[in-house]
C-alpha cells in the first residue's frame, strides 16, 4: 500500500509568521482592539482565522469583515513575508526519492496555498495540494483531511504539523502525527494531544518518515 505524507503548511513547510502576524495586528487595529506582543499573537499561525480572531476579541456578526481587512494586506504583501524552513526542501526531495507520496492539508486557503508553494518551488513535490476554503466551511483540519483523503488512493498515511490542531485533526481519521517542533506549536501540547514522535529539524523528521517502525503502527485507511 502507497505510503502517503500530509504536510501543513504554516509553520511546519514555510516560516509564515510575520506576514500573518502584520496581517492580524492590523486587523485588530481597524476594530479598535488591544494588540497585544507577537509572542501571544503567535497563535495566530496554523489555526483557522475565524477561530483566533474570536479569541481577540473580534465580534461573530463581524468576522467577515475581519476576513476580509485581513486577506486585504495579505493576498498582495503578506503572503510573501515568509520563507521556506531551512532543510525543508531536501527533506522533502529525500522523502520523494524514497518512494513517499507526499500531500499538503492546510487550512490556508487552498488557491493561496498553491500560490505561496508554487512561488518557492516546493508544489513540484506534492501530487495534491489540499487547503480550506475561503468562506470557512472547509478550514478546520480534520475537515481539510477529510477532504484531501476523498480525493486520493487509499493509502497508509502520517501527518506533520507543528501545533496540536494538526494532531487532534489526523487523530479524527485515525492518522498518527509527527509534530514540527521548529514552527509555531508548543512541544508539550502536541504530545498531550498524542502525537506519535516530535522532530527537532527537517533532518530528523525525514529520519523517521523513513524509519519502519512509524509505518508498522495502524495509520490512515
Amino acid at each position: 500500500m502507497e505510503r502517503a505524507v500530509f504536510f501543513d503548511l504554516d509553520g511546519t513547510l514555510t516560516d509564515s509568521g510575520e506576514g500573518i502576524l502584520n496581517c492580524a495586528e492590523l486587523t485588530l487595529r481597524h476594530f479598535s482592539l488591544p494588540v497585544p506582543d507577537r509572542e501571544a499573537m503567535r497563535v495566530f499561525v496554523g489555526p483557522p482565522l475565524r477561530d483566533t480572531f474570536l479569541r481577540f476579541g473580534v465580534p461573530a456578526e463581524r468576522m467577515e469583515e475581519a476576513i476580509a481587512v485581513y486577506r486585504s494586506r495579505y493576498n498582495t504583501v503578506g503572503k510573501f513575508e515568509n520563507f521556506p524552513y531551512p532543510g525543508i526542501e531536501a527533506a522533502l526531495r529525500r522523502l520523494k526519492d524514497a518512494g513517499r507520496t507526499l500531500y499538503v492539508a492546510t487550512s490556508k486557503p487552498e488557491a493561496l496555498s498553491i500560490e505561496i508553494l508554487t512561488h518557492f518551488g516546493l508544489s513540484k513535490y506534492f501530487d495534491r495540494i489540499c487547503g480550506g476554503t475561503p468562506d470557512g466551511s472547509r478550514d478546520a483540519k480534520d475537515r481539510v483531511i477529510a477532504y484531501l483523503l476523498s480525493q486520493i488512493p487509499a493509502s497508509k498515511t502520517v501527518m506533520v504539523g507543528d501545533t496540536a490542531f494538526d494532531v487532534l485533526g489526523a487523530a479524527a481519521h485515525g492518522i498518527p502525527t509527527v509534530g514540527a517542533s521548529w514552527g509555531y506549536g508548543e512541544v508539550g501540547a502536541m504530545e498531550a494531544a498524542g502525537a506519535a514522535a516530535i522532530a527537532d529539524t527537517p533532518e530528523e523528521l525525514t529520519d523517521l518518515l523513513l524509519a519502519e517502525k512509524l509505518w508498522k503502527e495502524p495509520c490512515g485507511r
